[in-house]
């Protein structure tokens, strides 16, 4: 993988541009709805964004899994399908306990995408904004959890 630790602007742009639903919903369930959303469908809209960039962020594991020139390790594509799996579930309990699930998620996932980086599986710079990205989502998630009235 390429050696360079800075962030093309395209990547950091739209990874930025990605958060913005996480952290408008977490400001709608904040102010209870502010009469868009009743704070439960802020919290079910919160739940599938947060499902589908989970699984948009295992599905960039398998890309980096198919285009190793030695070919993908089974390790590799079984971890990028457990977010997927993982989100579905998140988002079929209840409000509390799946953003919990999905911070959870978010965070091994980052864990996972860091240790890739330094097996030399994924470039240096996909590292620091996973990091930077996670914390901002799972900020955003933990907002909304408390917010929206915990785990209950």
């Amino acid at each position: 993988m390429t050696a360079s630790k800075k962030i093309p602007p395209a990547a950091l742009l739209l990874g930025a541009a990605g958060v913005i639903p996480f952290a408008a919903l977490a400001l709608l369930i904040v102010l209870d709805g502010a009469g868009l959303l009743a704070p439960e469908q802020a919290k079910r809209v919160l739940r599938l964004y947060g499902a589908v960039i989970l699984s948009f962020m295992g599905g960039a594991q398998w890309g980096l899994a198919t285009a190793r020139a030695d070919g993908p390790k089974a390790r590799a594509l079984a971890v990028s399908v457990l977010p997927a799996l993982f989100a579905w579930a998140a988002f079929l309990v209840p409000a509390g306990p799946g953003l919990l699930a999905l911070s959870a998620a978010f965070l091994a996932l980052m864990l996972y995408d860091l240790w890739t980086v330094g097996r030399g599986e994924a470039p240096l710079w996909y590292g620091r904004l996973r990091v930077g990205l996670t914390l901002a989502v799972v900020g955003a998630l933990q907002i909304a959890l408390v917010a929206g009235g915990g785990l209950s």
